[in-house]
């Protein structure tokens, strides 16, 4: 770091950044003043210089303060604009008008862009549009997400004409991105909050959209231009490769990811192979590389070749795509460029310190994306651990011993924040990494971009070239496919604290250090044949016997110093091992051990182990998803919730990647919080609201065993959702009214319906009206009674109070939490049903401004009348009950502040 006082700077102001981003107020002050004592004891303690110190410092607080200036500076100026606060401009009607500020993309029905907002005014659905220049007040430039959703299959060739740079006129309704609404849940307006964006405007087909194409030259008409000349390489790449090859292709040859199929894109990340996906240093160094060959064959010059390689860096930059790993590869390498030209020492970490603190002045939200946060680290960590660990591969062939610590430090170093982000982690990764990694840089992406090379000049050798890309395509896709059939080799993390990231690469340095100084300790002989021994050493009495040298002649030197006269033999004694060695060894060992225990920590982390349970009531919309962890640290889900889809609508419409709640809320939650295992999926009935979701859920993580009411619904989600399940050794258990299940000591499940089938059969028959028979079960943990009603109506409901009574069962508190069934309809809940159980709290499931209008308002007078607490997802998000032999502790998403019940 002493050497590097550009790196120390860097390191700084990332420091204060982070202190910017993670506090605010007071805790920004208390973080910063500890960080600001580092510099000094650092100067203190005479490591460096007052001055560096001093730069340092400055670094911090320059940062920290950047950073707020950037955070003031990123609010909407559209309620001060319009005159009207945030919670009336949204689902508010409005003309915007604005230029076209990103890429135009389509995936299906939905075009997406970004406006540049020159002028804005409200306006009631209905009204005739104003022309350009008369809209509204002007907001600044302020930027908006656009999404038109077309109506006609005709309008795709009119949105395809819309370019970067166009001015257009949109209608639409202005809506606030949608917060994370579980714990650990994707926050899209906080993201769209680092791309300087407040607000979504949603406009229906294209008649909302009035566009005046770009007539005078402007600086975005060099992205313009970038934009159409990605189009043609892409089109190109359609026209060259069949699907999926031309996806594939197009994602590695030119950075184009929206077409990669979804399951090609879900078997590489489950590898850790995304990074081969997305255009980053691999890239950027065969083009220069490339370049700088090719130059050179034409016969020009070191310093020409230099030059007009650095010149091309940020064409190609641009080419393929811009994203923050192929613009710190792209300054990089120009920053390397320029210093080889001028003769300037080079050194990688001061030239990815400068690459880093240019983008985060350029941008400071950066910062938080998770491609710059990748990229950097590393490429710093190959900087930083490979020296380390390359003594520990010293017995391998050079070009082995190479690849191998390579690919096994970067996947070290990304470790961490793979698992922070995506949760999971292959052991078979570092694997897949050292074969395919090499395999598709020196074979796939060269055939891929000779293939798009040629073909506007020999079609023919460009198909053929194609073709053979395609043949190494397969072989890649089978073995991705083959190493992820073994799913014992996939495990599930919970996203670690920052604070276990920074000790895990604490850790992991001083291991690979210890390992290394060990390593060169026994490489270097105790004692050479001419060495000159101390003197402390030789005052001591020689034992007889020690006359013989085992390699020569030595020179032996009197107390005096002086060599004697005559010559003699000696042979050393073999010494103890050096405390260098030792230290070296204890210090592995210590930290090996840190190590370890970090790991299993982290891996363990959802373990609870005060004793107490919870149930998380999880908000995946319109539908039903229960999450319920026994104090013995058992896993039950209760259905999976589901996205309701329409087969017969028109291809044109469909998504390449469409939303769907299990696969893009339910799996990842799961996954967020250390889930390893379901011991238990819950499946109340067969209706696509409770059931869809739990397909991603099977084909994501291990299931222990699948209970069901026993039918079968008559519909394809239901069969494929069957079907996995037994594909996967998932058993099958269909459930009844008195059957039990005890999980562990404090935790018993009795089953209260459906009713036992009068005909005595147990094979399962199709039942269409799959409300009636959805499971109805009473949970007792910790002392505590929790009824799950699914979608039961109030037949079931009357039949249940009917067996009670039989039974001798009173009515009273008979439960503290009733989940309401069907999401509050009227057609169940009953106030009998209410009577009966006396629940001291209700939860609701039911999706924000859902079509049904779930709850009913009858059902809320029910509960209200009998003094109910009432709890509702579409309201207050995910809400989770800490169940402990104390009592029940409520808290929610959307006011998380506990609640105690």
């Amino acid at each position: 770091m002493n050497r590097r006082p550009l790196l120390s700077f860097t390191v700084c102001w990332v420091a204060g950044s982070a202190a910017g981003c993670m506090f605010s107020g007071r805790s920004l002050l208390f973080c910063l003043a500890g960080l600001l004592l580092l510099p000094v004891v650092w100067a203190v303690s005479g490591g460096i210089r007052w001055r560096k110190a001093a730069v340092l410092v400055t670094a911090l607080i320059l940062a920290a303060l950047y950073w707020e200036y950037s955070e003031v500076r990123n609010v909407s100026l559209l309620p001060e604009v319009l005159g009207h606060p945030v919670s009336e401009l949204n689902e508010a009607y409005i003309t915007a008008a604005g230029v076209i500020a990103s890429p135009v993309e389509r995936d299906g029905d939905r075009v997406d862009f970004v406006v540049k907002l020159s002028g804005i005014s409200l306006h009631q659905q209905g009204e005739q549009s104003a022309a350009a220049g008369a809209v509204g007040s002007d907001p600044e430039g302020e930027r908006v997400t656009v999404q038109i959703k077309l109506q006609e299959e005709s309008e795709i060739a009119e949105a395809a004409l819309w370019q970067r740079g166009d001015r257009v006129v949109i209608e639409g309704e202005l809506i606030q991105p949608q917060i994370a609404r579980n714990f650990g849940g994707f926050d899209y307006r906080a993201y769209l909050l680092t791309q300087k964006i407040h607000w979504l405007l949603k406009g229906t087909g294209t008649a909302s959209v009035k566009v005046n194409p770009q007539v005078s030259w402007e600086p975005s008409t060099i992205l313009r231009w970038n934009d159409k000349a990605r189009s043609v390489l892409g089109a190109e790449m359609s026209r060259l490769f069949q699907e999926p090859h031309a996806g594939y292709m197009k994602g590695l040859v030119i950075g184009i990811q929206k077409e990669l199929d979804p399951e090609t894109f879900r078997q590489f990340s489950q590898l850790g192979l995304t990074h081969i996906l997305a255009i980053s240093g691999m890239h950027v160094a065969v083009y220069v590389g490339v370049i700088l060959v090719l130059l050179r064959r034409c016969r020009l010059t070191r310093e020409t070749a230099l030059t007009v390689t650095l010149l091309l860096v940020p064409v190609y930059v641009l080419l393929s795509g811009a994203g923050p790993s192929v613009i710190r590869a792209g300054i990089m390498s120009m920053i390397a460029l320029l210093a080889a030209r001028l003769g300037m020492l080079k050194d990688g970490l001061n030239i990815l310190a400068a690459s880093a603190l240019m983008m985060l002045v350029w941008n400071p939200y950066l910062l938080l994306s998770v491609s710059f946060q990748l990229s950097f680290l590393v490429t710093a960590g190959l900087m930083v651990y490979t020296p380390l660990a390359a003594p520990l591969f010293r017995r391998l062939p050079g070009w082995l011993g190479s690849s191998l610590s390579v690919t096994i430090i970067a996947q070290l170093v990304s470790f961490p924040l793979t698992i922070y982000y995506f949760n999971q982690f292959s052991l078979l990764s570092v694997a897949a990494n050292l074969l395919l990694v090499p395999f598709i840089t020196f074979l796939v992406l060269p055939l891929g971009t000779l293939a798009l090379l040629l073909g506007r000049v020999w079609n023919a050798a460009a198909l053929l070239t194609a073709q053979l890309a395609e043949i190494l395509n397969n072989i890649t896709f089978a073995a991705v496919e083959w190493v992820n059939g073994f799913t014992a080799g996939i495990l599930i993390w919970a996203s670690p604290s920052i604070l276990w990231i920074c000790l895990y690469y604490g850790l992991l340095y001083g291991l690979l250090y210890a390992l290394k100084r060990q390593t060169e300790a026994k490489l270097v002989p105790q004692f050479m044949d001419d060495e000159t021994r101390p003197l402390a050493e030789l005052e001591r009495p020689e034992p007889r016997g020690n006359i013989r040298g085992r390699a020569g002649r030595n020179n032996v030197l009197n107390s005096a110093g002086a060599a004697n006269s005559g010559r003699a033999e000696l042979t050393f004694q073999a010494y103890p091992q050096s405390g260098l060695s030792r230290w070296s060894n204890s210090a592995a060992i210590l930290c090996a051990i840190g190590l370890s225990i970090l790991l299993y920590k982290g891996y363990n982390a959802e373990v609870i182990s005060d004793g107490s349970g919870s149930i998380s009531y999880l908000d995946i919309g319109q539908g039903d998803s229960i999450l319920i962890t026994t104090p013995g640290g058992a896993h039950i889900l209760v259905d999976g919730g589901g996205t309701v889809s329409f087969s017969n609508r028109e291809e044109w419409r469909i998504r390449r990647s469409p939303f769907e709640v299990g696969a893009k809320t339910l799996l990842p939650l799961l996954k967020q919080r250390g889930i390893h295992r379901l011991d238990a999926v819950i499946l109340t009935h067969g209706d696509q609201d409770h059931a869809g979701g739990l397909q991603a859920v099977l084909e994501g993580m291990p299931v222990s065993a699948l209970l069901f009411n026993g039918t079968l619904a008559d519909t394809e989600p239901y069969t494929k959702l069957m079907a996995t399940a037994l594909d996967a050794g998932v058993r099958l258990y269909p459930v009844q009214q008195g059957k039990m299940l005890a999980l562990d000591e404090a935790t018993r499940l009795d089953f209260l319906w459906p009713e036992p089938r009068a005909d005595g059969h147990t094979l399962p028959e199709e039942v269409e009206d799959q409300n009636h028979e959805s499971v109805v079960f009473r949970l007792e943990m910790n002392g505590r009674s929790f009824l799950f009603t699914g979608d039961m109506d109030q037949a079931a409901e009357e039949t249940i109070l009917h067996s009670a009574n039989q039974s001798g069962i009173k009515q009273g508190s008979l439960i503290d939490v009733l989940k309401v069934s069907h999401h509050g309809s009227k057609t169940a809940t009953s106030a009998d049903w209410l009577a009966f159980w006396n629940p001291t709290a209700a939860v609701i499931s039911a999706g924000v401004n859902n079509l049904y209008g779930h709850p009913h308002g009858t059902v809320l007078e029910r509960l209200a009348d009998m003094g109910t607490s009432i709890y509702r997802t579409d309201q207050q998000g995910e809400i989770q009950l800490r169940v402990d032999k104390e009592g029940i502790t409520i808290c929610y998403k959307l006011t998380p502040t506990p609640v105690p019940h």
